[in-house]
């Protein structure tokens, strides 16, 4: 068999053969098929796709590159959650104990931020002693013992994907759908959980710009789950605004922990009662969406879902008190207020733009290697759909180094302002 017959093939609009795929991600994982030519096959995918039976042969190979997680030995249904992602998104935080602290045990893989996107990992780090490593007996014990354990991926989870995902990333191949598809799946399948619940997102802060786009890559995902024997759902929602108020690691810890004390954004916890209700459904035994959701205001008003995270802070070595105290976390140094120059109706907030905003001073990763500064960020004082008047505050920034008057002012225009009220769109535009 010849790679080049392969670029041929998809290069004219033919699927590619089981034999094939596992050639390819076979070849590729072990450097006998070299990143150029690759990078011409995954063009050709780009351009002309990939038919379903191909996408979900293509994750299986990626998924069987590297371990796999055997969570057998986790009573119960396991659950997870993926989000595409996108900015202030701490809905891991929130979710997880919540679900948890209903009974459905939550193993949980997650990443770091890069770009204009944050990294569940890095949020955890901003806990004093948190630790996102643990050995997989310590993983399973854990969920076994409190219900919930987040963590790192493993060194050789999935491989292939690494490999594909680097590429992709330098070669403008990274917006496909069965490409998105099979590299979240691949994770997820790997990391051995029995339901899954996927946050979709679409929007100027997320891979999907429309919400047609982001229901196709949830169909395809599910597709993917259930031809491997998962229950899997997604909940397609909007990311033209960031999710919440808190953009930066400290910031987002501490705006989880208010919304686990029933204090937190509404949009936020609408978005972790959908999610969370699919997962009770599904692994938790709740009839109706109705149900699942009673049971998970119980634990937040019980006060079960907050000791949930605190215990798992704990058990990963992370300080408890931060999560029962959160004025504990990290503080900037310096805090400056973005001043609004007109009144009028807050009619968008660019996610992308913010995101990116909040990279440049140190709350994310231009490059995988970057450092990071836990407490820096910035915090929202409107929202859209909220009427502001000139001089008043729309934004407060957590910083170490000193703003430029180029980057306040960029601050400033991602708040798009106008005289008449706007139509706010919902959050949440489909569960599938």
């Amino acid at each position: 068999m010849r790679f080049v017959d392969l670029i041929e093939k998809k290069k004219e609009g033919r699927p590619l053969s089981a034999e094939e795929i596992r050639y390819w991600i076979r070849g590729y994982v072990s450097g006998e098929i070299p990143d150029y030519q690759v990078s011409a096959l995954l063009m050709a995918i780009f351009f002309k796709g990939m038919n379903p039976d191909e996408t979900l042969e293509l994750t299986m190979c990626m998924m069987h590159s590297g371990d796999v997680m055997d969570l057998s030995a986790i009573h119960g249904l396991k659950a997870d959650k993926h989000s595409t992602g996108g900015v202030g998104d701490k809905t891991s935080l929130v979710l997880g104990p919540m679900v948890a602290a209903c009974g459905v045990p939550m193993a949980k893989m997650s990443g770091r931020g890069l770009g204009f996107t944050g990294g569940t990992l890095d949020k955890l780090e901003s806990i004093e002693g948190f630790r996102v490593n643990l050995e997989r007996k310590d993983f399973v014990d854990q969920v076994n013992r409190i219900g919930i354990a987040i963590v790192g991926q493993s060194g050789n989870l999935v491989p292939a994907d690494k490999k594909l995902y680097a590429l992709r990333d330098v070669t403008g191949t990274v917006n496909s759908i069965p490409l998105i598809a099979s590299s979240i799946m691949s994770k997820k399948l790997a990391a051995g959980s029995d339901v899954i619940a996927l946050d979709v997102k679409y929007g100027s802060g997320a891979f999907m710009k429309t919400p047609e786009d982001a229901v196709k890559l949830a169909q395809t995902m599910i597709q993917i789950g259930t031809g491997m024997g998962r229950k899997v759902r997604a909940v397609i929602s909007s990311m033209e605004a960031p999710l919440g108020k808190a953009i930066g690691n400290a910031l987002e810890v501490e705006e989880a922990v208010r919304t686990l004390q029933g204090r937190g954004p509404e949009d936020l916890m609408d978005l972790c009662m959908a999610a969370g209700s699919l997962l009770l459904q599904e692994a938790g035994g709740a009839a109706s969406a109705a149900e699942a959701e009673r049971r998970l205001s119980e634990a937040l008003k019980s006060g079960r879902a907050l000791n949930k995270l605190a215990d798992m802070v704990a058990s990963q070595g992370g300080n408890r008190y931060q999560i029962l105290h959160p004025e504990m976390l990290p503080k900037a140094r310096c805090q400056t207020a973005i001043i609004s120059d007109r009144c009028g109706y807050v009619h968008d907030e660019k996610a992308m733009e913010l995101g990116s905003l909040a990279m440049r001073i140190g709350a994310g990763r231009a490059k995988k290697e970057d450092d990071i500064w836990n407490e820096v960020g910035i915090v929202l004082k409107k929202k859209p759909g909220d009427y502001v008047q000139k001089g008043e505050t729309l934004a407060v920034v957590h910083h170490r180094e000193m703003l430029t008057e180029e980057w306040k002012d960029s601050c400033r225009q991602a708040f798009i302002i106008a005289e008449e009220e706007p139509e706010v769109r919902p959050l949440i535009y489909e569960i599938i």
